[in-house]
């Protein structure tokens, strides 16, 4: 009888918690009994890896906060102090700065996947458009998070951004005002800055994942295949035929992959927190000076892709907005991919040659344009003799603008060429390799 005690007393406690807040039915909806494709491969760690970094920044964040101070004389200084005088203050920054690149990497290859497997399709539009969402709130809590080390580049890099909004027409000077809020940038911007990095865009990003991650788990999760496994389910139980509880089954397999990406994390802080100056530039570790511009400006290396579009295009009747603009449509076209392709299939296992070239120029392109983005324009030397051809000495800038039209050519062509792709069938039921399964297995997974 006295054994019994601890778990009576569990389960009565339970029902009490279930009858005033639906614990137990939102543990067993969304873990022990949402059930995912059995067939997930590498591609999907990511998303739980993204989600473990976003713990880990805001921890570190809080910490960070505790010493820094939102000005502008004392910012550098007290960057410094955390560095040299907290207990530890140098591993929680540099888990900090490593941790905002290791997020984007994460981001970036959990975005991959998406489009390899097609995970924009119908029925998840809303968990892409979520997704997109969530990529450009980062993307602006990464950009506010730049300036406050209050370094040479973090204080240059914001004055060029920041100078980017004063091209929009008409509104563009007091734009640049407003988010600067003073005429240049200086002590507002940094609280300003502050404000958003640490209060409201958190926030923000916290919602959005959570309502990404409600949305998945209403449709399902897709997979390798494609193939929408709620469409086979068990008469008698009604759980699907080609799906197996997310716990203990892919906790576990997560688990793997948090190992393998705190030992490449924890690498990355103790022996290389810099990373050659692409985690963290050199020119930071000198304190902001207005007077004095340093050689070469580049945002950080997850901006440059971006960034190099931005250089690509040339100015207009002296007005660099035409720039600016396909900067800012080379991130916003990604909300209208769902609407965009128009293939028969989702996955790459089963798309034809047509998508499959589009796709690795759109990678090529995008990987290029990031390498150029953080080098100087003069990277890859002169034409010679062709500059007279080219009206130009710049070989990185007519390399930079066929990237950017291969870039665009992979969203803008891609009604027609999803549409004429002559794609493989698609299987009725899951599948464990890469090839598309013959017509008899099909047959045979639809009559089990």
């Amino acid at each position: 009888m006295a054994s019994n005690t601890p778990s009576m007393f569990k389960s009565s406690l339970m029902k009490w918690v279930d009858e005033r807040l639906p614990l137990t039915p939102t543990i067993k909806a969304h873990l022990t009994e949402y059930y995912t494709p059995k067939n997930f491969n590498f591609w999907y760690y990511f998303g739980s890896l993204a989600l473990l970094v976003l713990v880990l920044q805001i921890v570190t964040g809080i910490f960070l906060t505790m010493n820094y101070k939102p000005d502008a004389a004392t910012a550098f200084g007290s960057v410094e102090y955390i560095m040299r005088d907290v207990d530890y203050g140098w591993l929680i920054r540099y888990m900090h700065s490593t941790g905002a690149s290791m997020f984007f990497v994460v981001v970036y290859l959990h975005m991959c996947r998406g489009l390899l497997y097609g995970s924009y399709r119908k029925p998840r539009e809303l968990i892409w458009i979520f997704g997109c969402l969530i990529y450009l709130t980062l993307m602006g809590e990464a950009f506010f998070g730049y300036l406050l080390p209050w370094g040479q580049m973090s204080f240059w890099g914001a004055q060029v951004i920041v100078n980017l909004f004063a091209a929009v027409p008409f509104i563009g000077p007091e734009l640049a005002v407003w988010i600067r809020g003073d005429f240049a940038v200086g002590d507002a911007t940094l609280n300003r800055f502050f404000a958003f990095h640490v209060i409201a865009l958190p926030l923000v990003l916290l919602g959005l994942v959570a309502a990404h991650i409600v949305a998945l788990h209403e449709v399902g999760s897709n997979n390798p295949d494609g193939i929408e496994i709620k469409k086979n389910k068990d008469p008698k139980t009604g759980v699907p035929l080609d799906g197996i509880p997310f716990h203990p089954y892919f906790t576990v397999k997560d688990i793997v992959g948090v190992v393998v990406f705190l030992m490449i994390f924890s690498a990355i802080v103790f022996f290389m927190p810099e990373m050659g100056g692409y985690f963290l530039e050199h020119n930071n570790f000198v304190p902001a000076d207005p007077l004095k511009t340093p050689d070469h400006i580049a945002p950080v290396w997850y901006f440059t892709p971006y960034y190099s579009i931005l250089r690509a295009v040339p100015p207009i009747f002296g007005s660099q907005f035409p720039g600016v603009a396909a900067m800012g449509l080379a991130v916003m076209i990604f909300f209208a991919l769902p609407w965009l392709d128009r293939g028969a299939v989702k996955s790459i296992r089963y798309r034809g040659n047509h998508w499959k070239t589009f796709f690795a120029i759109f990678i090529v392109c995008f990987v290029i344009l990031g390498y150029l983005g953080v080098k100087p324009t003069s990277v890859w030397g002169q034409f010679g003799d062709w500059s007279s051809i080219l009206d130009t000495k710049d070989r990185a800038t007519w390399v930079a603008r066929l990237c950017t039209v291969g870039y665009f050519a992979f969203f803008f062509l891609m009604p027609w060429y999803t549409k004429v792709d002559k794609t493989k069938p698609e299987p009725t039921r899951v599948t464990w390799g890469d090839a598309a399964p013959s017509r008899a297995h099909s047959a045979h997974a639809a009559a089990e």
